[in-house]
């Protein structure tokens, strides 16, 4: 006979893999660990065909199983296609060093921002191959660019049901893989260009294969595990990271095998890791800084000090040289509020937090579960790696007081999703036993009354949900604290009511996500005014919207048109038409006024040029520019003659103009146009050379306008403005101004 010390929690699984009843609780919930068999099939017995497997799934499986998840994953990549468009270029910082990818290997490579390989942008590349890869295939548009991205949610979906349904149930994988399709930041950031997305696919293979390594202490998932981490450093350099020490901890400790192997295969995980994201690395060091480009987001011309300055430690410390500012003390930061409650906060909670109560409480449960399991407990094992990698992540969120932005909390949704499924099946299976009837009635109730006070956050949208929610978890909870005494039915209804509850508050926000465009480079989920960003200073000051100085506050879909963030023509066609702006003006342009994230205004002013950096047609540092027909005529005359049509300040401003003309533009200073490259003595030899034609006025931060911890009161990118304006002919456009770099006025 065995004793609950030495056996292992399997939800509920059978030896034989079967699927645990939804009747009455199994007195057999308690299970030695055994993978799932694989069916073999009987001798002389033809082999059934191809479709007919993938439809069918295991033998052993409900026939319902395998339709299920493959409606999930349907559903899901059909959710995440619908109006895919609407957004446009989405962040045409990564958009033009796509199209620049697209058009040169060397640009792929090193993941220029444009393909005379002037400069990169401030992340490794990993996340922008695939678009330009598609962008290669199919041409520049919207879909060539944003599919990947789709493609990506899809497939953490499939890779986190598959983690739970292995260990668990098909029950505890399809409640995960919807919990993480229907979050409303994890809607937004699988529609959208950043490199969260491939982050968020691959941190999610990395518990897996975690956990993988954990069942029997095969070496090989725990290289894969380190393949999969390394790929991730070059998709957002160091986040990469922050699972790395719950996840080691819980392999040395948990793992079945003797300490020395396991301490062998960690260092042996940890050399697969260095070697598949530190190859690029080692080219981008060792390659001659004279014939590559400079590394965007750096001082010195260094991965290396990008990866540990400015997305590194600055990102925690908020020392971030180059940056548009950092974080405050007393709690407060240029980048919002930080402490222990962040991730609720009005700025945060509606992106990510709907079941972040029910999961804290559901890690809670399945660890006192697990108690007395022996050593190498593979369900309590399972709750550690998802559950500290969540509490791990959180912290780290919850105190950085560098730039944050409200979508980097997509990197939580998939540890989210896989502690409720794991928490929520595992009480079922013991729900005769009154305590966990009792916590898992709670935890519905906890998620109940939080998607009260998140729907509150915005009462004019749809005011009738939040009480539904409300209401509906109420009562699914009471029927669930009585579910092992109600008949089947009842206790699946009860079942289904909590679920629909729990999942209604997120799913409005994420239809409301889906249904509109974004664009620019903070963007956040949900209807208008549902992350508010606040900083010190209040209206006027500080940091609003994640931006400094202005009184408006960040609201999606803020007046006209279609309530779409588009920044131009419709699918794959550049931006165009009206004036342009800085972030916090309502650009005109075909119809459609922009509307997601709205940010406070910047202080006006005649820096960096005539128009200063609110000049009409001029891109903002977090929005792309408006371009007018007539302004993309005059860069693509003669533009063959020429290695870059233009240069502008920042690389929002440059690559507007990039993606309308198709020609290279050089982003002067990079993101912020504050990095030091080129120097004026450099611009001056280009020019010279009769390598650029003309410069656009306006964009970027520049030198004493709040440039943040740039390492000079004048940056280069001011002194290049300067001698422009003072030595070439003006040339105005509409509300745009250019500078003829043929012309010069003296």
């Amino acid at each position: 006979m065995t004793t609950q010390s030495d056996t292992s929690h399997q939800g509920g699984a059978s030896p034989s893999g079967a699927e645990p009843s939804w009747g009455p609780p199994s007195s057999t919930a308690l299970q030695e660990p055994v993978a799932p068999p694989t069916a073999a099939p009987r001798s002389g017995e033809p082999k059934q065909p191809f479709f007919h497997r993938v439809w069918r799934g295991r033998p052993e499986d409900p026939r319902w199983v395998r339709p299920a998840f493959l409606a999930l994953l349907v559903a899901t990549g059909l959710l995440y296609l619908y109006n895919l468009s609407a957004s446009g270029y989405a962040n045409s910082f990564y958009s033009a060093a796509v199209q620049a990818g697209s058009q040169s290997w060397k640009a792929l490579f090193f993941g220029s921002l444009d393909s005379a390989n002037a400069i990169t942008v401030d992340k490794p590349p990993a996340s922008l191959w695939p678009m330009a890869l598609s962008v290669r295939i199919f041409g520049l548009n919207s879909w060539a660019i944003l599919v990947p991205e789709v493609l990506m949610g899809v497939a953490t979906v499939g890779v986190l049901y598959g983690a739970l349904r292995r260990r668990f149930s098909p029950a505890a994988g399809l409640i995960a893989g919807a919990v993480l399709a229907l979050t409303p930041v994890a809607a937004l950031m699988f529609r959208f260009n950043n490199p969260d997305a491939m982050l968020a696919l691959l941190m999610t293979v990395t518990i897996y294969c975690v956990v993988r390594a954990l069942e029997d202490g095969r070496t090989k998932w725990l290289v894969w595990a380190g393949v999969a981490v390394g790929f991730a450093f070059l998709a957002k350099t160091l986040q990469a990271f922050l699972i790395l020490p719950p996840l080691a901890v819980v392999y040395a400790v948990c793992a079945p095998v003797q300490l020395r192997k396991r301490f062998a295969q960690l260092g042996l995980s940890a050399v697969a890791m260095v070697v598949a994201g530190g190859w690029w690395v080692a080219i981008v060091e060792l390659w001659p800084a004279s014939s590559r480009p400079y590394i965007g987001g750096s001082q010195n011309n260094s991965f290396l000090e990008l990866t540990f300055g400015y997305n590194g430690l600055g990102r925690i410390n908020g020392d971030e040289t180059g940056s548009v500012g950092g974080g405050g003390g007393g709690g407060t930061g240029q980048w919002g509020e930080t402490g222990w409650n962040r991730m609720f906060n009005s700025e945060i909670g509606s992106q990510i937090a709907w079941l972040l109560p029910a999961a804290l409480i559901l890690f809670v449960a399945g660890i006192v579960l697990t108690r007395k399991a022996r050593r190498t407990d593979l369900t309590r094992s399972s709750f550690l790696a998802w559950g500290g990698a969540l509490l791990m992540t959180a912290i780290i969120f919850s105190y950085m007081a560098g730039i944050f932005h409200q979508y980097y909390t997509v990197a939580l949704a998939p540890y989210i999703a896989a502690v409720v499924g794991m928490g929520a099946t595992v009480l079922w299976e013991e729900r005769s036993k009154v305590w966990a009837s009792l916590t898992l009635a709670g935890a519905v109730t906890a998620t109940a009354a939080w998607g009260y006070v998140l729907l509150n956050r915005t009462p004019t949208y749809l005011p009738w949900l939040k009480w539904l929610v409300l209401i509906g978890g109420l009562v699914g909870a009471l029927g669930l604290i009585f579910a092992a005494r109600l008949g089947r039915q009842l206790a699946l209804a009860a079942v289904g009511l909590s679920f629909v509850a729990s999942v209604a508050g997120p799913t409005a926000y994420t239809l409301s996500t889906v249904n509109t465009g974004h664009t620019g480079s903070i963007v956040t989920a949900g209807p208008a005014g549902a992350s508010m960003m606040g900083g010190r200073g209040g209206p006027g000051g500080g940091m609003r919207g994640g931006f400094p100085g202005g009184g408006n506050t960040r609201g999606q879909n803020q007046q006209g048109g279609n309530g779409t963030t588009q920044q131009g023509g419709g699918m794959g066609r550049p931006p165009t038409g009206g004036t342009g702006g800085f972030p916090g003006q309502n650009q005109q342009g075909n119809g459609n006024t922009q509307g997601q994230n709205q940010q406070g205004g910047m202080p006006g002013g005649g820096a960096m040029g005539e128009g200063g950096m609110g000049g009409g047609g001029v891109g903002g540092l977090l929005n792309g520019a408006t371009v007018s027909s007539a302004a993309k005529k005059l860069l693509e005359t003669n533009a063959g003659d020429y290695t870059w049509a233009a240069a502008a300040v920042g690389s929002q401003n440059s690559a507007s103009y990039q993606l309308a003309t198709g020609k290279p533009v050089m982003a002067i200073g990079g993101f912020n146009g504050t990095d030091p490259s080129p120097t004026l003595a450099q611009f001056e030899k280009y020019v010279t050379d009769g390598k650029i034609h003309y410069f656009i006025s306006g964009g970027g931060m520049g030198g004493g306008m709040g440039g943040g911890n740039s390492s000079s009161t004048t940056s280069t990118s001011s002194q290049i403005s300067s001698w422009v304006t003072a030595n070439f002919k003006k040339v105005t456009v509409g509300s745009a101004t250019f500078y003829d770099l043929t012309q010069p006025t003296k």
